[in-house]
């Protein structure tokens, strides 16, 4: 299976491996870099190497896992390890990791002598479905997520689900948040088919996957450096990512994955479309109630509420100083440059908070 993306392919299965070893023969790359964090090295870097079938020298590049690697201060080492390396303008960076890998090393590759090629290799679900594809790469600046980046594509991404296996459950469902997310704005079969998963196969798994990717793709055709459509991918993420940057600070809540923070953003704003006058109420209970069931509550005070609304102003997606909200109409259906006021917001966090009573 594969996909044809706006300048490159996304390959599913090993034929992917195949694909990269023509790629890097065609290229004639002078050197091949592999970006990793210390826990893929360990768990995934042995199930790519023998796949890496090519005489052209390589070296591997290890940093520290989690979100608060992805800044500049990782970036200016990455960037002296590969001056330090001799690596030209004709090297290829191989991204081998979760969606911070992905995103940093984008980033690094895009800047770095004004732009080398690179390929991403995602072993997390929330990277095969979301931060591999669609040519966005950034870094944060403190809690500001994603607030430094580029559009840059890369030179194909593999999806093997294999690496999934080495994945704990908390990752998965951080994945399956993003997925939610593509029913909930594009494709109403497809989250009434993420509702059931109780049966869940390999094989299926591939098969959401492929399909979460064609719809991210579809948006990222239709408008790739978000000037319009693609704005949609952003549901639940203008809360979700203030609730993951609040989270990161540890004050107050629990640190949350990606997709932990975006789960709650996506039941909040489907409030907000409902105080809006789009989502009925049978829909939005129906979102909270399905997202509730694969994620835990996590218990707002008033004072993270009013920091969390806070860091709404810092969203990147603002426009004078307006915040921006998608929101659904209905299940499968989306609206994109919606505002709401301050106090539908603490509408919002009240309802959530009120989930179980």
């Amino acid at each position: 299976m594969q996909i044809q993306s706006t300048d490159y392919q996304v390959i599913f299965g090993k034929q992917g491996y195949s694909f990269l070893s023509t790629l890097i023969k065609e290229k004639k790359y002078s050197k091949l870099i592999l970006l990793t964090d210390d826990i893929v090295n360990e768990e995934c870097l042995p199930h790519f190497l023998p796949f890496l079938e090519t005489e052209v020298p390589f070296e591997i590049i290890e940093i520290e896992s989690g979100e608060d690697q992805k800044n500049i201060d990782t970036c200016h080492q990455i960037w002296q390890i590969l001056a330090d390396f001799g690596v030209d303008r004709k090297a290829l960076l191989i991204n081998i990791g979760g969606g911070m890998i992905t995103d940093l090393g984008g980033f690094v590759a895009a800047t770095y002598k004004r732009g080398i090629d690179f390929v991403n290799i995602p072993t997390s679900l929330l990277a095969m479905v979301d931060a591999s594809v669609g040519g966005k790469n950034a870094i944060n600046i403190h809690q500001l997520k994603n607030m430094v980046g580029t559009f840059a594509d890369p030179k194909l991404v593999i999806v093997d689900v294999d690496y999934l296996q080495t994945l704990p459950a908390d990752q998965m469902r951080s994945g399956l948040a993003e997925m939610y997310k593509h029913g909930l704005i594009a494709d109403a079969s497809y989250w009434n088919q993420l509702k059931n998963l109780d049966q869940l196969t390999t094989d299926m798994l591939e098969e959401l996957i492929y399909f979460s990717v064609y719809v991210k793709n579809e948006f990222v055709f239709a408008d790739k450096n978000e000037k319009n459509v693609r704005k949609a991918l952003n549901f639940g993420h203008t809360l979700g990512h203030a609730i993951e940057a609040y989270s990161h600070q540890n004050k107050g809540i629990k640190p949350l994955l990606h997709g932990e923070a975006i789960a709650i953003g996506m039941i909040l704003e489907a409030f907000l479309s409902y105080k809006k006058g789009y989502l009925d109420w049978d829909a939005y209970k129906e979102i909270q109630n399905t997202l509730n069931l694969m994620f835990q509550t996590v218990a707002f005070s008033k004072n993270d509420i009013e920091i969390c609304i806070d860091l709404l102003k810092h969203d990147k997606k603002n426009t004078q100083d307006q915040i921006q909200f998608v929101l659904l109409e209905k299940i499968g259906q989306y609206i994109i440059d919606q505002q709401v006021s301050e106090s539908w917001i603490h509408e919002a966090f009240e309802a959530y908070l009120a989930i179980g009573d």
